[in-house]
């Protein structure tokens, strides 16, 4: 005697996927959106890790101690 195993089929369940980092490197302030300090070797697209001692680019591997 074989026994068979019920195999479910159908759509998986929904994963909420977290949200982008990319949103806390800008601040509004009134009427004007300010962006975190960005790299100055690659310009105003790429921003900069700030670390406790440090800010990083981890495009170019800029990085300003303080």
């Amino acid at each position: 005697m074989a026994k068979k195993k019920s195999v479910k089929k159908g759509k998986k369940p929904h994963k909420n996927k977290p949200t982008s980092k990319k949103y806390a490197k800008y601040k509004i302030e009134g009427d004007s959106i300010k962006r975190e300090r960005f790299c100055p070797r690659c310009g105003p697209g790429v921003f900069l890790m700030i670390a406790k001692n440090r800010v990083y680019c981890g495009k170019c591997h800029y990085s300003e101690f303080n």
